[in-house]
Parts: structure tokens; sequence; C-alpha cells
């Protein structure tokens, strides 16, 4: 399977995303940008989507999504997405969407998985205690990105 990559410099830090011809294979926060040759299209929607999301316009993705994981890791990363713009939950809140009460600590593991963040919105997941927990980009970044959706939450574009 051919990769390509873009590289989008967020208010966060620079973001690879990496893709084949049709889906989104990754975002990962990177210190610094590689050379880009071909960008197929869906790298091109993926970085105008990303630039809306940034700018308050963009709630919801619209993009062709490759999950590589297990079937409980796609569970988890389906009911991330149903999570509404602006809103926090628990990863036992997630355990009990998936339908396993008791499976926090697998959402946790699943969330640490997530190679689309953003996209699939993991920084929305908190611990129950309502403190930040474990973000792969950092939890500044966690942090941001939950006050960000809370600026632009009740305004429509």
């Amino acid at each position: 399977m051919k990769a390509y990559s873009i590289y989008y410099n967020s208010p966060i830090g620079i973001m690879e995303i990496v893709s084949t011809k049709e889906s989104i294979l990754s975002i990962e926060f990177v210190h610094k940008e590689n050379f880009v040759s071909e960008v197929p299209y869906i790298l091109k929607k993926a970085y105008i989507q990303l630039e809306e999301y940034f700018q308050g316009k963009r709630k919801k993705f619209d993009l062709s999504l490759y999950l590589q994981g297990t079937d409980f890791q796609k569970k988890v990363w389906s009911a991330l997405m149903e999570i509404g713009y602006g809103k926090v939950v628990s990863y036992k809140d997630i355990a009990k969407a998936i339908g396993n009460e008791k499976a926090a600590r697998g959402v946790g593991n699943a969330n640490n998985q997530n190679k689309i963040p953003i996209v699939i919105p993991c920084h929305r997941v908190i611990g129950s205690n309502g403190k930040l927990t474990g973000y792969e980009g950092g939890l500044w970044r966690k942090e941001w990105l939950i006050e960000h959706e809370k600026k632009f939450m009740g305004k429509t574009t």
C-alpha cells in the first residue's frame, strides 16, 4: 500500500497527515515538515477540513478513514466519533456506549492507539474524576483542543 503525506502547521504544532489515494491512515504531531511530492485529493480535503476545524468553522469531519486495529478498537473509535463537538465524556461513558461497562481501561488503551486524532476525537475523553488524562500529543494539546471547541461550540457556520 503506497502512502502519501502532507503537512499542516496548526496552532498546536506541525501535523503530518498520511493517506492512501483514497483514505486517511494517520495524523500525528511532528517536529518538522519533510518534502512532499504527490498529494492525492484525500490529503487536500483533509488539509482543508483541519484548517476549517482550527478556524472554528468545522464541527464534524467528512473523510474516508482507513482504520487499522482490532474490532474492539474500531468499536471504541466509532463511539468517539459520536461525541458531540465541544462535549467531553469519560472513558467509562464510552465503555457503556459500546456495551461493555467494565472496559474503561480498554477504552483508554484504544484511545492511545488512535492514529487519527482530532478527526477521531479522542481528546474529548477525560477521566471520570473530570481530570485530563493521556493524550499522545501531550495533555496541553488535549486541553487546548477542548477549550478551542468550547469557544466555537455555540457558533454556527
